[in-house]
C-alpha cells in the first residue's frame, strides 16, 4: 500500500501545472504541521497564493486541510520520494528538513530554490552536523545568532553568501499570546488545597538524554517530593528507543501525579507546567523566553554531532542560555532537584522581567514573523518564476 501511495503521489505531483509548483512545502512528519500551518494560511489568505503541500506522513494533519488555493499530496519515504526530490520541478520549496543532499534526499537536477525554515531557537553548529545547512539557498533565521553562525560557516568554507532572512519564531509568538491567559492559574486553588507545582520533563533524544540515562531516578525523585510530573519525550525517542518511555509508563503510569504526553506540537502541558526540566534540547530556550518560566537543566554530556563545533569560535545557544534560564543539577545528585526547583519558583516575578528584555535581543520580528516570512516567500517565488519563464518561455 505504501509503494502504491508513493507512486500515486509522485505521479500526481508531476501532473501539476507550473503555478501549483511555484510555492511547494515539504514535511517529513505531521509533527511539523504546526510550523507550516500559519505560513500556509497566510499565503492562501491575504496573499492569495497557491501552495502545494507534500508530506511523507500519511497521518499528517495537513492532508485534511481544505482550501481552493491549497493542494496536499502524500509521498511516503522510499524510492518514489527519493526520485521526487532528485527530479522535482518547483520554483521554491520550503522545508524544515535538515541535511538536504547529505542523506538519501538530494537537491533536484532542476533549478529549485530551497528555503530552510528554522523551527528551533538552538544553534546550528554543535547539535547538528557541520554541513547540515550548506545546501539551502535561503535560510529563515530565528535570531542574530543564526545569522552570525551561518555567516561564519560561509566564510570558513569559502561559500557564496546566501539569503539569510531575518524571520523570527512564530511558535514563540503563539506561546507569548496564549501564556497571558494561563499565568493566573499558577496561584489558583484547586478543591480548597494549594495546587501542586507541575514539572514538565521534556528533553532531547539519544543515549545521553534524560530519559535514556536517568529518567527513572529523576521521575521517582520528583514524584516523591510531591510534584505533579509530566513526561513529554521527543518523537525521535519514541521511534528509536520506545522501550525507555514504555518502562516509565509501566512503572509510574498509575501514580496520581504522573502524566504522559506524546505530542510535541501541543501546548497545554507547557502552559500548565511551572518549570521545565531539560538537558540539551533547544526547547528550553523557547520555554523560558516564551512562557517566562524557569528551567532546571540536568548536567549530562553535550549532545554533539559536529566534533569540530568549537572551530566556529561561537558558544552555542544551548550552552550560553543555561545560566540565563535557571539552574543546573548534576545527574549524580538528582536528589537536589526538588530544592533547586523550589528556589527557582520563588523568583518567578523577577525571572519574567528578565526574559522579557532578553527576548527582544534574541529573536527577530516578534509579533510579525508570519507576515514578514510569507512576503519573503512570495517575493522569492515571483523572482524564481520569472527566471523559469525566461528559461522556458513556452512552458506551462
Amino acid at each position: 500500500m505504501g509503494i502504491l501511495q508513493a507512486w500515486s503521489g509522485w505521479r500526481r505531483y508531476r501532473k501539476l501545472s507550473a503555478d501549483w509548483r511555484n510555492i511547494v512545502v515539504y514535511s517529513e512528519s505531521g509533527q511539523d504541521w504546526h510550523y507550516f500551518e500559519p505560513l500556509i494560511a497566510a499565503l492562501n489568505g491575504d496573499l492569495k497564493r497557491r501552495v502545494t503541500y507534500t508530506t511523507s506522513d500519511q497521518n499528517d494533519p495537513g492532508l485534511s486541510r481544505q482550501h481552493p488555493l491549497f493542494e496536499a499530496i502524500c509521498i511516503p519515504a522510499g524510492f518514489f520520494l527519493t526520485m521526487h526530490f532528485n527530479m522535482q520541478r518547483a520554483d521554491v520549496v520550503v522545508l524544515t528538513m535538515m541535511d538536504l543532499g547529505n542523506l538519501q534526499l538530494k537537491k533536484s537536477i532542476n533549478p529549485v530554490h530551497y528555503i530552510y525554515l528554522f523551527h528551533s531557537l538552538g544553534s546550528t553548529h554543535m547539535v547538528d552536523h557541520a554541513n547540515s545547512y550548506d545546501a539551502y539557498d535561503s535560510l529563515f533565521c530565528v535570531g542574530p545568532h543564526h545569522v552570525a553562525e551561518l555567516r561564519k560557516r560561509e566564510s570558513m568554507q569559502a561559500m557564496a553568501a546566501r539569503n539569510l532572512f531575518e524571520y523570527g519564531h512564530p511558535r514563540l509568538e503563539n506561546l507569548l499570546s496564549a501564556a497571558k491567559s494561563y499565568r493566573q492559574n499558577a496561584s489558583q486553588l484547586v478543591s480548597g488545597k494549594a495546587r501542586k507545582p507541575v514539572v514538565l520533563v521534556a528533553p532531547t533524544w539519544g543515549e545521553q538524554s534524560i530519559f535514556n540515562s536517568c529518567g527513572d531516578e529523576l521521575t521517582s525523585v520528583l514524584l516523591s517530593a510531591g510534584y505533579h510530573v509530566i513526561i513529554r519525550p521527543h518523537y525521535q525517542t519514541l521511534q528509536m528507543t520506545p522501550e525507555v518511555v514504555d518502562s516509565l509508563i509501566d512503572k509510574y503510569g498509575d501514580h496520581e501525579n504522573f502524566e504522559y504526553q506524546d505530542q510535541m506540537g501541543e501546548s497545554d502541558t507547557l502552559f500548565r507546567s511551572d518549570i521545565l526540566i531539560c538537558d540539551w534540547s533547544a526547547m528550553a530556550i523557547e520555554y523560558a523566553l516564551g512562557l517566562e518560566k524557569p528551567v532546571l537543566f540536568i548536567d549530562l554530556p553535550r549532545r554533539v554531532r559536529n566534533p569540530d563545533w568549537q572551530a566556529l569560535g561561537i558558544e552555542p545557544q544551548e550552552a550560553s542560555f543555561r545560566e540565563l534560564a535557571g539552574d543546573t543539577v548534576s545527574a549524580q545528585h538528582l536528589h537536589e532537584a526538588p530544592d533547586r526547583i523550589a528556589r527557582l519558583l520563588e523568583t518567578q516575578q523577577s525571572f519574567q522581567s528578565h526574559m522579557e528584555k532578553l527576548r527582544t535581543q534574541m529573536v527577530f520580528n516578534i509579533g510579525t514573523s508570519i507576515e514578514t516570512g510569507t512576503r519573503e516567500i512570495a517575493r522569492l517565488a515571483d523572482e524564481k518564476a520569472i527566471e523559469r519563464q525566461a528559461r522556458e518561455p513556452s512552458h506551462v
